[in-house]
């Protein structure tokens, strides 16, 4: 084992890993310009996983609505888009891994969408995967151009 294998952490060492998160920032002149002005809430990697494991079986959740919720619960005027997606993305690998290690109740990430009901393909198992597993919960996914979505997703969101 090379030495960067044996420093590098697991993702569920990362998931765990809140690096002086979470925090509340006033929105930059720079950040203005797409996201309006007010506060930012930056998630710790464990809060956006902690709403993802939330999601019941036969519900679903998009990141939009996660960032909603994080502004909310931080008394923000939005929740960070990059960090969000790059926790829930931390979150889902950290769950993959440990159902890995033979752990049965992982964060159930493929009931996590893109804004559009819209399948994210970076997570484990890409967009085959995923599609299983949603379809297992008795939901139906469709192809449209290149993106996967699930159809009446709208039906399915759990309120948070």
């Amino acid at each position: 084992m090379s030495d960067k294998a044996k420093l590098r952490k697991s993702w569920q060492e990362k998931l765990m890993d809140s690096k002086g998160l979470p925090r509340v920032e006033k929105i930059t002149l720079k950040m203005s310009q797409r996201w309006g002005t007010g506060t930012i809430a930056i998630p710790a990697p464990k809060e956006v996983d902690e709403i993802m494991k939330s999601v019941p079986k036969g519900k679903l959740v998009t990141i939009n609505q996660i960032r909603a919720q994080l502004a909310q619960r931080h008394g923000a005027t939005i929740g960070c888009p990059i960090t969000t997606g790059i926790f829930a993305s931390i979150a889902a690998r950290a769950a993959e891994e440990a159902a890995t290690e033979g752990e049965k109740s992982i964060t159930p990430y493929w009931r996590t969408l893109k804004e559009g009901g819209v399948i994210n393909e970076k997570y484990p198992g890409g967009v085959e995967g995923q599609k299983k597993l949603l379809e297992k919960e008795g939901h139906q996914v469709i192809q449209k151009g290149k993106k996967y979505l699930v159809c009446d997703f709208e039906q399915h969101l759990v309120k948070l």
